[in-house]
């Protein structure tokens, strides 16, 4: 109890709880201190589902969750979340029960080696030894408990770095002896929880290093990059290479058709300088355009160990950059003017056909030329009756989403067509690209919905946003237990939009596609699946619609939302 008080007390905010026996004590804790109003209190039974809630909850917090499990196969269940917050740097606190030291080695039940299991992926790890009521244990556990939060948001006592950089997952394996449960000695004071956490301001990093002008420059920003990189090449002049969930895809020089210009003459192979903000994971053209010989690459990430470094070509690597904005000349407009007006026309020219602007009706809204009416009529009607393609399916959902709704990515073909067309705008979008798997998706937006709802709720419930999770259908099965949300707790205002095409088709543009035997490729990599999502819906009580074409997804869109839901729209494989 003293432990997760320390926390609390420091600035944490949620724990997540996982159920099992040896962990009970944690367990029944945190229900206390939910009961006093402490803390908000989430329970899951699978564990890969708890770490990704944590992870969300995280990402839209900045500050770390705590994660309670139970020993044995429990720990190496987060595996995948923890892994995802060491590559992504998010900060996550696990808890892990565990036997004590005498009892490991000698095949006790539900043991194994749990120091150790998260390998190299963690901020900090302690085997903490089991209590024995000891004089002196609960000042250990308040200096155990800011450790661990100083190590996970990327920061220690002394200001130096820690061995990655920056925010991140720590693992404390507490040793817990019988009997596992005790009755509960609350401090009063547990309620009162300081303010949140700093984030990470490690002392050591060195100042913005000058990127001059001159060289034919483009500017990347992958996923982590933030608001700097859109500031970076504005004050350059240079164009901008933003994904989609990178927090740069705004601004005057966003160029969204940058695959396509990157293979093409007069652009592509004209780039003499490349500056990389953050972790780039949707193309294949930019880590060609960092391997290119004569194009000066430089990687720019404010923390970790690992650079984005294809092929070894990164020329260097920056913590933090910055240009002096001057007056451009005119080689310097007319190389953004050229990327920036190419983009806008290839993203043109594949938006669907515009219906006509209404005719043969007058200037007194009286009809003037009835067969100019019925033509417009008729298209505009085709137009709501037609099947919804994966682009108006992202053109849709981008254009629902307001700044202070949130915006979550599945690891599908809809982050890529969406990276492709979505034009500028400054909105909360996020997707788990640290190792850009599927895993966790689910969980992952209901964590980022939960505590922006919180906040909401807390500052300005006028401006109460939603969040909409853009997914496939294997995103959502593969993660489809995260459809179980804990008894009495607050119903996120979420709705997952899953593009059903039948299976992973974003297989289909795998070289080997075209030349693999058709069944075997369908059956090992296409996976094709027939589950009826509405019966899934209903066994897990959220509500359900389903829009098959443009005038339903429209209604669906801008249906209120208060509560969760899941809304189907079929695509073409």
């Amino acid at each position: 109890m003293s432990l997760l008080q320390s926390f609390i007390r420091a600035g944490v905010s949620d724990v997540v709880v996982a159920p099992g026996s040896r962990s009970q004590a944690l367990a029944l804790a945190a229900a206390e201190l939910e009961r006093i109003g402490a803390v908000r209190l989430h329970v899951r039974i699978d564990e890969r589902g708890a770490a990704f809630l944590a992870l969300g909850l995280a990402v839209e917090s900045g500050r770390p969750a705590l994660v309670i499990t139970t020993s044995g196969t429990a720990v190496a269940n987060l595996h995948p979340g923890v892994l995802e917050a060491h590559h992504a740097g998010v900060p996550l606190i696990v808890l892990s029960a565990d036997r004590p030291a005498e009892l490991r080695g000698i095949r006790s039940n539900q043991t194994t080696m749990q120091p150790g299991i998260f390998a190299g992926a963690v901020r900090l790890e302690r085997d903490v030894t089991a209590p024995e009521g000891a004089t002196g244990e609960t000042d250990a556990a308040a200096r155990l408990a800011r450790e661990a939060l100083a190590a996970s948001l990327g920061r220690v006592a002394s200001g130096a770095f820690v061995a990655h950089p920056g925010p991140g997952p720590v693992h404390l394996n507490l040793q817990l002896r019988e009997p596992l449960s005790a009755p509960i000695a609350l401090d009063p004071s547990a309620a009162a929880a300081t303010a949140a956490p700093a984030p990470a301001e490690p002392a050591t990093v060195p100042g913005p290093a000058l990127i001059a002008a001159g060289p034919r420059t483009v500017v990347v920003a992958g996923a982590g990059a933030g608001p700097a990189a859109e500031e970076f090449a504005r004050d350059g002049g240079w164009p901008l290479i933003a994904e989609v969930t990178s927090g740069a895809h705004f601004g005057p020089n966003l160029v969204v058709a940058y695959r396509e210009l990157l293979r093409e003459a007069g652009f592509g192979d004209q780039v003499e300088r490349v500056v990389v903000f953050g972790h780039p994971t949707l193309s294949r053209e930019v880590p060609a355009l960092v391997q290119r010989d004569g194009v000066e690459a430089i990687a720019v990430a404010p923390w970790g160990i690992e650079w984005f470094n294809p092929g070894r070509r990164i020329h260097r690597f920056e913590r933090s950059v910055r240009t002096e904005p001057h007056p451009p000349s005119a080689d310097e407009r007319a190389w953004l003017g050229r990327w920036v007006h190419a983009s806008r026309m290839l993203v043109e020219a594949g938006l669907p056909e515009v219906a006509p602007v209404a005719s043969g009706v007058d200037e007194t809204g009286h009809v003037s030329d009835f067969a100019a009416q019925r033509e417009y009529m008729r298209v505009q009607l085709a137009a709501m009756r037609a099947p919804v393609t994966r682009r108006a399916l992202v053109d849709s959902v981008w254009a629902a989403t307001w700044p202070h709704d949130r915006l979550v990515f599945g690891a599908s073909r809809l982050i890529r067509d969406a990276d492709r067309a979505v034009p500028g705008r400054r909105i909360m979008a996020h997707a788990n690209r640290g190792l850009a798997g599927i895993d966790g998706t689910v969980a992952t937006a209901i964590g980022i919905a939960v505590a922006s709802q919180a906040r909401d709720a807390a500052s300005d419930p006028s401006h109460a946003g939603v969040t909409r999770a853009l997914i496939g259908d294997l995103t959502l099965l593969h993660d489809v237990g995260s459809l179980l949300l804990g008894a009495g707790e607050r119903q996120p205002r979420l709705q997952l939009i899953v593009g059903n095409d039948g299976g992973g088709s974003i297989f289909d543009a795998l070289e080997v596609a075209g030349s693999a035997p058709a069944a075997a490729f369908d059956r090992v990599q296409f996976t094709p699946q027939q589950v009826d999502l509405a019966s899934l819906a209903a066994a897990y009580g959220w509500k359900y619609a389903r829009a098959s074409i443009r005038s339903e997804l429209d209604e669906a869109l801008g249906t209120r939302i208060d509560g969760p839901s899941i809304l189907e729209v079929p695509l073409p494989r």
